[in-house]
């Protein structure tokens, strides 16, 4: 079964995009039907570690009525559920009459991690295959449709994505170390993964292998085989869809390059194009004097000038003194200065009276 799928085959987009939507439609209508006619479904979802399970679950009930399904997260066995028949657990969350449970893993760890990883003895788990299969068909025969997809990925698709997811912050946590060492154990997993799907594949319970690697082509695979096998449980009229074939993804074209980085290629490869531009002027020395200031004398020649500013004053101050010696006509006689007027003669006081004695002198 798993030799017989491409793993590198995918599908465009583009064309799965609208015929994406119509299918979720398809499965919505087909699970009205299921709720009216009061038929239990089961889906089980097995597969590698990062094949795509729960990407793929969320995608599958976006158009479901919540209502109307559930989901179903199988982990190791709790300590009160191994006191009791390890399918004891998965009886209890059988769905009821017109509902749909999805199981996202099952009850067929009993023959994957459980064989690979020695958790329980070999006659146990060869054991379990009969197990599982009378325990799906008591089911089966009571209406309820099992539909079962292994998602299969190579390992080094695996390594990849586990690389990939734990480069980033938000989706580290997804690995964990025993995801590591199930990777490690790939071949083992692999050899039990054919011995399960050749012991539980019965048609009433048939398995769907799907080719993970594709992201498109995993969901075409899933959404058809549901559609197909609800028309056929349900008994309604048969929906057509494109085969794979013809939504085969081509070649596509590289992606344009933004507009800024497009611009920045073109400007440099402008400029390697470009031939080389003239060399420039020299810039004038600083010797020369420029347009617009006139140049300023150094400083010993401003020094000379001084000196000679100086000595012809020292010249002319000698000249002034000789000067009345050579002149023919006097100096001129300073101006007259004017003598202020004589105050007015002011009256003499008048004589002081004699005292008089008095008669006792």
């Amino acid at each position: 079964m798993l030799d017989a799928i491409d793993l590198s085959f995918a599908i465009s987009k583009q064309a799965f995009k609208p015929l994406r939507r119509d299918m979720l439609r398809r499965i919505f209508a087909l699970s009205e039907m299921v709720y009216e006619r009061k038929r239990p479904v089961i889906v089980v979802f097995e597969g590698w570690d990062a094949a795509g399970k729960g990407t793929t679950i969320r995608a599958l009930t976006q158009q479901l009525d919540a209502r109307g399904y559930k989901v179903l997260s199988t982990q190791a066995a709790r300590t009160h559920e191994k006191q009791k028949p390890w399918l004891w657990r998965f009886w209890m969350n059988i769905p009821r009459y017109g509902q749909i449970a999805i199981f996202d893993r099952s009850w067929y760890g009993r023959v994957l991690v459980e064989r690979v990883e020695g958790l329980t003895p070999m006659p146990e788990w060869i054991a379990a295959y009969e197990e599982i299969n009378q325990f799906e068909r008591t089911l089966a025969d009571d209406g309820t449709v099992f539909i079962k997809f292994w998602l299969h990925i190579s390992k080094e698709e695996q390594l990849r994505r586990f690389i990939e997811l734990s480069m980033q912050p938000e989706t580290a946590w997804q690995v964990a170390a025993e995801d590591w060492e199930h990777h490690r154990k790939y071949d083992e997993y692999l050899a039990a993964v054919r011995d399960m799907l050749a012991s539980t594949s019965t048609p009433y319970a048939p398995w769907t292998a799907v080719p993970a690697t594709d992201r498109e082509y995993r969901q075409y695979t899933v959404f058809r085989t549901l559609i197909d096998r609800l028309e056929a449980a349900l008994d309604v009229e048969v929906s057509t869809w494109p085969p794979a074939d013809e939504l085969a993804a081509e070649k596509e074209p590289p992606a344009k390059k933004p507009k800024k980085k497009a611009e920045k290629q073109d400007k440099q490869a402008g400029k390697s194009s470009k031939p080389d531009k003239p060399d420039k002027p020299d810039k004038p020395s600083k010797d020369k004097p420029s347009k617009d200031k006139p140049e300023k004398p150094p400083k010993d020649k401003k020094k000379k000038a001084k000196k000679k500013d100086k000595q012809a004053a020292a010249d002319g101050e000698e000249g002034a003194a000789a000067a009345p010696e050579l002149q023919d006509e006097p100096a001129a006689a300073p101006p007259a200065v004017e003598e202020p007027a004589a105050q007015e003669a002011q009256p003499p006081s008048p004589p002081r009276r004699p005292r008089k004695k008095s008669a006792a002198a």
